[in-house]
């Protein structure tokens, strides 16, 4: 899927598909998507008998960074209603697969989140000074890996 080319992509069109059943359905219109990450933890070994007195850096364990997803508030309960049923002890992991998109809007990459569920659910800061300020509801996931298509 991923094209070679001299300028990067922008960072505005993407899409999210949240993986309820229908992996291409597109629930929601995402303004940010954050902590697409994951970092790998070493250990350090050295042999009593290495000619050279430093330490070498084994890998072991990773962890992945929690992805945050935010957008307008528009009505729509179905992010709270996934907290809500994972709150109330369902096991409702999903593959959520975060797509980015060229200037044509063609598929250029995606990050698809294997396992994630719901970690935190926050909703909009009401604020009466009228500001023309959209009000925003963002979900944090937790995941148990990253693929990189």
């Amino acid at each position: 899927m991923a094209t070679l080319r001299n300028n990067p992509y922008g960072a505005f069109n993407f899409l999210v598909s949240l993986g309820n059943g229908d992996e291409t359905s597109v629930i929601a219109g995402f303004s940010d998507v954050s902590g697409l990450g994951t970092e790998i933890n070493y250990s350090e070994y050295r042999n009593g008998n290495d000619a050279v007195n430093t330490v070498r850096k084994v890998p072991n364990t990773f962890k992945q960074e929690d992805v945050t997803l935010k957008r307008g508030l528009v009505g729509s309960t179905d992010l709270f209603q996934w907290v809500k049923e994972v709150r109330e002890g369902a096991d409702r992991r999903r593959s959520v697969t975060i797509t980015l998109l060229d200037e044509a809007r063609n598929p250029v990459s995606a990050f698809k989140l294997l396992n994630a569920q719901p970690k935190k659910w926050v909703g909009p800061t009401l604020a009466a000074k009228g500001g023309g300020e959209v009000a925003m509801e963002e979900l944090h996931l937790t995941h148990e890996g990253i693929v990189y298509e």
